[in-house]
């Protein structure tokens, strides 16, 4: 064990020595990057400039676009700059920024889910009060308080990390994770350890158990309606449901890794797992809903073939 007061950095040692192999993954990863970026960008640019797209469902999509824009960013530019590292060291005060960043924008992609499947309760079971009940000013506030509970969820979870003190610096993934980093320190509360367990509750058993209710709503009117309106339905509530799919898996994947001995499982297939959420949820997510969603799928051929 290190001295607690010598502790200014964390070491991540899950990169190992990739030797001449970190130029190839370099170039994936930044290829990776730019791909979950622009396309996030592209429809988030696509809605901007549709106004027959400035609807409560397609503005909390923008929502979730630039969410992904966000939660990308947090893991990709450490894992680019690492590439090219000898000792991997990531200094306290940006290990604990992309802690928030990462654990925030899970929130606020739950949230959002969650949102958005009101949004779907509301235009299928209540099709005529749907503009009265979803307007633009309310849709607004929704994406307000969304972030509001997000930062404050990660703040009232997380603060108590920071007072601590740390007699081992070495985390064994590629970016810092908050129950490991908890590992590390010198004498930890009951507060501290139970920290991570009350963020997941907030951030994914309240926001899932809503989408729960309103999925099961959905499903309920949908046994009663016509053929037609039930594919509508599936058409619109699909993407959602693989969003929150995706994002439940690799929770599991991430809340395992964290927890549990897996040291029995090859060390690249529990590093992709650890990362599968922060790496394919940001690609998935504009893909799904670009070419899934017929209004956006049509506004985009326009936007890129029909411009003159």
């Amino acid at each position: 064990m290190q001295n607690s007061t010598e502790i200014a950095y964390f070491v991540l040692a899950a990169y190992g020595n990739i030797g001449k192999l970190k130029y190839l993954y370099f170039c994936i990863m930044l290829l990776w990057y730019i791909l979950a970026f622009v396309a996030n960008a592209f429809l988030i640019i696509v809605i901007y400039l549709d106004r027959r797209l400035h609807e409560p469902m397609y503005i909390l999509l923008c929502n979730l676009f630039v969410n992904e824009i966000g939660g990308s960013t947090s893991i990709y530019p450490l894992l680019l700059s690492q590439m090219f590292s000898d000792s991997h060291e990531v200094a306290l005060p940006w290990c604990f920024l992309q802690m928030w960043y990462i654990y925030t924008s899970a929130s606020v992609e739950f949230c959002t889910l969650a949102a958005m499947a009101y949004d779907r309760y509301i235009a299928i079971c209540y099709p005529l009060h749907y503009n009265a009940i979803m307007n633009t000013a309310r849709v607004a506030m929704v994406i307000v308080l969304v972030w509001i509970y997000s930062f404050v969820n990660f703040l009232f979870s997380f603060s108590p990390i920071v007072r601590l003190t740390f007699c081992g610096s070495v985390i064994d993934k590629v970016f810092c994770d908050h129950h490991l980093v908890i590992k590390l320190a010198c004498s930890v509360s009951v507060l501290s350890k139970a920290s991570d367990l009350l963020f997941a509750f907030m951030t994914i058993v309240i926001p899932f158990s809503l989408i729960s209710v309103s999925y099961m709503r959905i499903l309920v009117v949908c046994l009663d309606t016509s053929q037609e309106n039930t594919q509508k339905a599936v058409t619109t509530c699909t993407p959602q449901i693989i969003s929150l799919s995706n994002m439940f898996i690799g929770s599991i994947f991430h809340f395992v890794d964290s927890r549990f001995d897996v040291a029995y499982a090859p060390d690249k297939v529990r590093i992709l797992l650890s990362v599968y959420l922060l790496i394919l949820q940001p690609v998935v997510t504009p893909f799904m809903y670009g070419f899934n969603l017929p209004k956006i799928r049509q506004t985009c051929k326009r936007f890129l073939f029909d411009r003159k």
